[in-house]
């Protein structure tokens, strides 16, 4: 039985797909969505998730203030505007950042039980250090450190933090020089797949490859037990697939949710709870034709960025971001 969430099971599978039907279709020759800039975290107490991310993954604040009202707008939630922010990433990656933003939590909200982004894999040295370390945190650890199969040198564990934030902390084992994941470059590194989940996932499957050209992999049912005890479903199997995006290392898990699972509660005016917001670097904002919330403009710095909403309730911030790939 598979305990560990599978994403990285169908990337490693992908690598032999002469021997393994979970094959991967011809790549895209040139996907959109460049890289992973920025994994939101919509919570209460922006203090309490600073200091967690501080003390036990060794991230560092890189700017905080508060969210402008023009930013509030294009993420369609105006009520964030004078919401706190704090900006936080590892130093082996410095400009990939954790973001914590001040937001109400609806009643009744659960981890890993809606639809929308529902959690930030995060790439990391050694795991089992980790995992003794987080053992005496804030955290609580919902899947302990498993490889992804009985030979396989990727190792991963989830933990969930007190603002239903969802991680899942992964290693490579084997040999990194080769490796399909990112370098980790510190003991803790940067997030590097995001995990969406939705209703209809063949649909959302073809909205992200067909909006960002992106190649699909094969959609597989797959026990996922962290998900399963989420949502008291022991016996349950769920359809999951991933998508690259164009940098080496960053990737998209879409998981398919039963019928009985709803949208994502939210305050009104305000971020969807939890992992809330994804933000991807992109080469060209007009040249992707989308249905902008607000018109972009340049929200960080010089940077123009928009959001949209995706097909299953999802905001994705689109940033544009010439150097990457230079």
């Amino acid at each position: 039985m598979i305990h560990r969430r599978s994403a990285l099971s169908l990337l490693l599978a992908s690598s032999f797909a002469s021997s393994t039907s979970f094959a991967q279709t011809a790549p895209a020759a040139d996907p959109l969505l460049l890289r992973i800039k920025i994994a939101t975290i919509a919570a209460p107490n922006v203090d309490e998730l600073k200091k967690l991310y501080t003390d036990w993954f060794g991230y560092k604040e890189r700017s905080a203030g508060t969210v402008s009202k023009d930013l509030a707008a294009s993420w369609g939630a105006p009520k964030v505007a004078g919401r706190r922010f704090v900006m936080m990433s590892s130093d082996g990656a410095p400009d990939v950042f954790l973001r914590i933003v001040q937001n109400d939590q609806p009643a009744g909200f659960k981890a890993m039980t809606t639809w929308g982004w529902n959690s930030w894999e995060i790439i990391v040295d050694d795991l089992d250090a980790l995992n003794t370390k987080l053992k005496t945190s804030p955290f609580k650890i919902i899947g302990e450190p498993k490889p992804l199969s009985s030979t396989a040198s990727i190792h991963a564990m989830q933990v969930q933090g007190p603002s239903n934030d969802v991680f899942y902390m992964t290693t490579q084992t084997g040999d990194r020089t080769n490796s399909r994941l990112p370098q980790p470059n510190g003991f803790v590194g940067r997030p590097f797949i995001l995990v969406l989940a939705g209703p209809d996932l063949p649909k959302i499957q073809n909205w992200y490859a067909d909006t960002f050209k992106m190649a699909k992999n094969r959609i597989n049912d797959t026990p996922i037990g962290v998900i399963r005890d989420a949502q008291g479903t022991p016996d349950a199997v769920y359809p999951l697939t991933t998508l690259g995006l164009k940098q080496h290392g960053n990737l998209l898990e879409l998981d398919g949710y039963p019928a009985t699972t709803k949208a994502r509660p939210r305050v009104e005016g305000q971020l969807p709870p939890g992992n809330g917001l994804a933000s991807f670097a992109v080469a060209s904002l007009d040249a992707l034709k989308l249905d902008y919330i607000t018109p972009p403009k340049a929200h960080y710095g010089k940077q123009r960025a928009a959001t949209v909403v995706g097909p299953a309730g999802e905001l994705i911030e689109l940033i544009e971001d010439t150097t990457v790939g230079k």
